[in-house]
């Protein structure tokens, strides 16, 4: 019987987790642009043609890890509770923003800028998936009533997720789960000032 060390499938399976483990260890401590495949492949302990074989770039490797590093942010629960179930996914967004591990994140964001095939595998395995998912829940709230009929879904998944990714990216405060509430309860009872009630014919 072949043991686990000599099966093909395993050792592929172990380099490939040893190649995005090692991806996110070298991006965090010396950063995305001093990150080589080179360098990936010497600390995976795996030559430099494996990673080419399973990955076009170093950005490639680095989505890959980052999307099994966020994974939990991915789908939604479906409590019947729109708004229970926007901040409950979105807290999840927000710790993983507000962790030292989501600075690569923002690396490949901003390397993105000027590597098109980075901006694609970006939107194509971390954004689309996760945009697909927030619209799937908000297309069962909107038909149970829960949200109005006729906004357009693609934009207020943008309005609820651009603030996190605003602070993401700039720093100017860290993402919170308070900062989830406020962003909410702002979608949800709007900006207009409240018109006070008429008063009753009993007051």
């Amino acid at each position: 019987m072949a043991t686990e060390s000599a099966n093909p499938r395993y050792r592929s399976e172990r380099s490939h987790k040893a190649i995005l483990d090692a991806a996110l260890k070298l991006c965090l401590e010396q950063g995305f642009a001093r990150t080589s495949v080179d360098a990936i492949a010497k600390e995976a302990g795996v030559g430099k043609q494996t990673i080419y074989r399973w990955w076009p770039s170093k950005a490639a490797v680095l989505v890959e890890a980052i999307d099994r590093q966020s994974a939990s942010s991915v789908e939604f629960p479906d409590t019947g509770d729109i708004h229970a179930d926007l901040r409950g996914q979105m807290v999840a967004v927000a710790e993983y923003f507000h962790t030292t591990q989501s600075s690569t994140y923002r690396e490949v964001i901003g390397a993105a800028q000027s590597d098109p095939a980075a901006a694609k595998a970006i939107l194509d395995t971390l954004v689309n998936p996760r945009v697909q998912s927030c619209r799937r829940r908000l297309e069962r709230a909107q038909q149970q009533g829960q949200i109005r009929a006729d906004v357009v879904l693609d934009d207020v998944v943008e309005l609820i997720y651009a603030p996190l990714y605003y602070r993401l990216l700039l720093g100017t405060r860290p993402n919170t789960p308070r900062q989830v509430e406020d962003i909410l309860n702002l979608v949800f009872d709007g900006l207009r000032p409240r018109t006070p009630s008429p008063p009753s014919a009993d007051d």
